[in-house]
């Protein structure tokens, strides 16, 4: 019988397909599981195997994490070839056994894939039919066909002519607090970015509602699918505007089975250092300027001082005058080096043990009668090394080329900001050094740690240091096992005169060989290892919001991927940070002059016709020529703007009840002076830096609404708030938005109850 007079059996050989495809799941789990149990069960291996142990648990552990995290919806479609072939899609491939050659499920990243994204009735690819396959969980619930071939006549009974009616699904579902993954509704123009060579910087530009996020979310996946072995290396970064829309993102790589990808902001760029305190605006944007890496550089150089006017050191009975001419040739013979300060350190101190053994060999060993040298160079030497260990000599040195942290010199710099930048700057940046690091000292931070670099002198003590407390313990371990072991035989050796033949752990190793045993393999992963480290260089490095970030935070990022290749995502008529770069070429230019790709999505996915429109209005009244995303849906219901009456925390809290979905959330959007006083008119709601997205309704201010969505926005007291802040506000809504305002309205924003 044909499958038009059982439509349901369609579904019924999908639902077999998936129980399979589940049950091969099921046993790679149970196969990694115990690999990883009997690898750790192992630990007195040899350290080679031990070795070879850690490499397996990180491989397993890797797989089980990417199990985990698709088995929600493993398949999502399937493609039907003009030749009888077809292919199921999902979001990681998966072979029958390990054997077999060809994947029964291929990923969606794969080549044969992409026909499934770019495939229409006018150019099929190839294909005769693609369908869309939606599950809850393991479970088939629906088919959607599309027919690709019109000159197949063969129909399943699951046929859709609306070609859109899949991705407007998923449009109108309602937001559960976490972007989800677009893997299966991923458009022709988004497959052309996502799939963009990896090489270089390509800048994705996009109004709200693009999908420009979610198209580099999986430009990421794609990436570390296509160039593996290299980017599983070297780590990909993805750079995001603030914590909250870290957690928002942070379930879409894993979804995708992605685990290796480090997530931070800006503000988390410097190992050991968390941004906690807020800038004024007028301070984030002195500190922004690219002018404050010449003002850290005048501060280090301040830090390599001259005597004023001089420093007596005593040695051996003799009083050495380090003046500044001395320690002044010394200095500049130093800064010829072109090392960073730290690390140039080494060669000042030889200048100066160099100067003041000749003015001792001068002092002492000069003949009297015709100033020749009555000294060899063996004597020479010998002075040297007695300078070499005198205190006076190193607190000379210390005083004038002195070690310095990158904290010490911010916070030294930030306390007395007046001698480096004009008095209006200085008056916005000063604070006292014990206040807390902000997102804007970060990029400040690296630089200084840059033109400071590391003395590796020191470096190495502490490494040397560690191991001699390592081989310390190693030999009070061996000692104990020797001690018990003795006393144990001389117990026994009168009953068992072989006993003291037997062979202790002293016998077989010493004690250098056995810490080396006991030292931990590295089990992190190559973003937890590039997280601890400021200056590791990323395969690839995504940043969101890019037009916020100011040209420090650039010369950090650039700093972090030296091979320039970087996918940028932004829109600039949504800059708001006031050292924000302002436009794509003012950002690369410094670094890659004009080789870089720029592309614009140009349709709205998230934001209804009817919203985009009045925030459309707003940008327009001062940019008339503004052009806002094509919105790719209209939902008929307009948004209302209302004049509150006294009450305002009040009123917000009846249009929170009358705004609030069935299913879903609602963000309130208000400017951060008024967030203790709506919080606590709202039931279960908190006014917090970092905010739980996924509570059903969730008080912001626009900063941090920036890149998140909400089936129904309230924005409070619009005038507040700055164009761009306003456009963001507006836009965050994929179902319904309201406005409340006490006072007078923004230009074109007019006064309707919806």
């Amino acid at each position: 019988m044909s499958n038009t007079e059982f439509p349901d059996d369609e579904l019924r050989q999908e639902q077999e397909f998936i129980d399979g495809l589940y049950a091969r799941v099921d046993v790679l789990r149970g196969e990694a599981e115990d690999s990883v149990a009997d690898a750790l069960a192992q630990g007195d291996k040899p350290m080679q195997a031990r070795l070879e142990r850690d490499i397996l648990v990180a491989e397993r552990s890797g797989l089980l994490a990417a199990l985990d995290a698709v088995d929600g919806s493993l398949c999502f479609g399937r493609i039907d070839l003009t030749d009888g072939t077809k292919h199921h899609i999902g979001r990681i491939g998966l072979r029958e056994d390990d054997s077999a050659r060809t994947p029964v499920l291929i990923d969606w990243r794969a080549d044969v894939a992409r026909p499934f994204y770019l495939a229409t009735g006018h150019t099929p690819m190839g294909l005769r039919r693609r369908r869309h396959i939606t599950t809850e969980g393991r479970t088939v619930t629906s088919l959607h066909d599309e027919i690709l071939d019109l000159g197949d006549a063969t129909r399943t009974g699951h046929e859709d002519h609306d070609a859109d009616a899949v991705l407007l699904a998923a449009l109108n579902s309602a937001r559960t607090g976490r972007m989800g993954d677009i893997v299966q509704t991923i458009q022709a123009e988004q497959d052309e970015i996502i799939r963009a060579p990896h090489r270089g910087v390509l800048v994705v530009e996009g109004g709200p509602g693009t999908g420009k996020t979610a198209v580099a979310l999986h430009r990421a996946a794609y990436l570390l699918y296509e160039h593996r072995e290299l980017l599983a290396r070297r780590a990909v970064l993805i750079v995001g505007p603030n914590p909250a829309f870290l957690g928002y993102i942070g379930e879409v790589l894993p979804s995708l089975g992605e685990t290796g990808v480090l997530l931070a902001t800006v503000g988390e760029l410097f190992p050991g250092v968390k941004a906690t305190a807020a800038d004024t605006p007028e301070a984030a944007a002195v500190k922004g300027r690219a002018d404050m890496a010449d003002a850290l550089a005048a501060a280090v150089r301040d830090r390599q001082a001259l005597p004023d006017p001089v420093i007596a050191i005593e040695h051996d009975r003799e009083v050495l005058m380090l003046d500044d001419g001395l320690a002044g040739v010394a200095r500049e013979r130093t800064r010829a080096a072109g090392l960073p300060h730290n690390a140039a350190r080494e060669y000042f101190e030889g200048h100066i043990l160099n100067t003041l053994t000749e003015l001792y060999a001068e002092r002492v060993g000069t003949d009297p009668y015709d100033g020749s040298s009555l000294l060899d160079p063996a004597d020479i030497t010998q002075i040297r090394d007695e300078l070499a260990e005198n205190p006076e000599v190193w607190d000379a040195i210390d005083r004038l080329w002195p070690r310095i942290t990158p904290q010490r010199l911010l916070a030294d710099f930030l306390a007395e900001p007046d001698r480096y930048l004009p008095a209006a700057d200085a008056d916005a940046v000063r604070r006292p050094v014990t206040r807390a690091w902000t997102v804007a000292d970060v990029p400040l931070l690296d630089e200084a740690a840059e033109l400071l670099g590391e003395d590796e002198r020191l470096a190495r003590a502490r490494a040397e240091r560690e191991r001699e407390t390592q081989i310390a313990y190693a030999q009070g371990v061996l000692d104990v096992s020797y001690a018990s072991r003795t006393y144990e035989f001389e117990d026994k050796e009168d009953d068992d005169p072989d006993a003291s033949e037997v062979l202790s752990a002293h016998d077989i190793i010493d004690a250098e060989r056995f810490a080396e045993r006991q030292e931990e393999a590295d089990h992190r992963s190559a973003a937890e290892r590039a997280a601890a480290d400021r200056t590791w260089a990323f395969g690839h490095i995504i940043v969101d919001e890019a037009q916020e970030l100011s040209p420090m935070a650039w010369r950090l990022l650039m700093r972090r991927s030296p091979t320039r290749s970087m996918t940028l995502v932004g829109d600039p008529a949504q800059t708001a940070e006031a050292a924000g770069a302002g436009s794509w070429s003012d950002i690369l230019a410094p670094y890659v002059e004009d080789r870089w790709e720029h592309t614009r999505l140009g349709v709205n996915y998230r934001t209804p016709a009817e919203i985009m429109d009045l925030a459309a209005a707003v940008v327009r009244a001062g940019n008339p020529d503004f052009e806002p995303p094509s919105s790719v849906r209209s939902t008929g219901v307009r948004p209302w703007v209302r004049q509150a009456p006294g009450d305002l925390p009040g009123a917000v809290a009846e249009a929170v009840a009358e705004l609030t979905p069935a299913e879903g959330r609602l963000a309130v959007i208000a400017p951060r002076a008024l967030h203790r006083s709506l919080a606590a008119r709202l039931d279960g709601v908190t006014a917090s830096a970092e905010p739980d997205l996924t509570r059903t309704v969730v008080l912001l201010d626009p900063r941090q609404a920036k890149g998140l969505e909400f089936d129904s926005v309230l924005v409070v007291e619009p005038a507040a708030y700055g164009t761009s802040d306003l456009y963001v506000a507006l836009t965050r809504a994929t179902q319904r938005l309201g406005v409340l305002h006490t006072g007078q309205l923004p230009p074109g924003l007019a006064a309707s109850d919806g």
